[in-house]
């Protein structure tokens, strides 16, 4: 059975583009143009995946993913076309998994579902042997593939996980923006040292969501990144 994916947005267009994209990948499509549809169209049948427009119209996207969030662990990629760190920052906080920003790259997209669906796949395969790294209240399982802080788990995609599992398994060392670029996944299409810097404050938000102190990277401006000492 092909996958499920919900996309909420009240463009049409958008909503169209995505229904081709992801149709073309082999996905079962559903689209919703406002919160309120959404809801009812998930609770009486479920997806495997949401992708959902943060500023919707009525019921906003914070709203719905909460409602979602509260309901069921389905992954959420939240779209926003703001700018603003705190607009993430949120989106994470309430419980989406991932975002991309208004314009996409179609590919970009379909990078990104495709790793939160083999994420889902990874944690409910049973876990493999593998090191495991901590630092203060953060812990990493390389083998089956999660990581927490303070038993909560943390939601990274496979790309920031590579790069957190760089940093906590050479915690003396000073990783360039090029060592840290080998780390990436694969199917990563963004893959640059630009974007290595993205998904450093990809981790962080997503780590400083369960509070200011839960940040262990440190920046060495026009260097690279390390591990905090202690």
């Amino acid at each position: 059975m092909p996958r499920t994916i919900l996309v909420v947005d009240d463009d049409a267009h958008i909503r169209e583009v995505l229904e081709f994209s992801l149709d073309k990948e082999g996905y079962a499509v559903a689209a919703c143009a406002s919160g309120e549809e959404a809801l009812r169209r998930f609770m009486a049948h479920p997806a495997d995946l949401v992708v959902l427009d943060l500023n919707l119209p009525g019921l906003d996207g914070l709203e719905v993913c909460r409602r979602l969030r509260a309901a069921s662990a389905v992954p959420i990629l939240m779209l926003t076309c703001r700018d603003e760190e705190v607009d993430r920052v949120l989106g994470l906080e309430t419980g989406a998994d991932d975002y991309v920003a208004k314009p996409f790259a179609k590919r970009e997209l379909l990078a990104r579902v495709k790793a939160l669906l083999r994420r889902v796949d990874l944690d409910a395969a049973p876990p493999a042997a593998g090191p495991r790294y901590h630092w203060k209240n953060l812990t990493l399982d390389a083998g089956a593939f999660r990581a927490a802080w303070d038993g909560a788990p943390l939601r990274l995609t496979p790309s920031e996980f590579n790069i957190l599992k760089a940093l906590l398994s050479r915690p003396e060392a000073l990783l360039s923006r090029e060592d840290l670029l080998n780390a990436l996944d694969p199917d990563d299409l963004e893959a640059s040292d630009r974007s290595v810097d993205t998904h450093i404050k990809r981790i962080r938000a997503k780590l400083k969501a369960h509070g200011p102190e839960a940040d262990p990277i440190e920046t060495v401006y026009g260097m690279g990144y390390r591990l905090r000492s202690g």
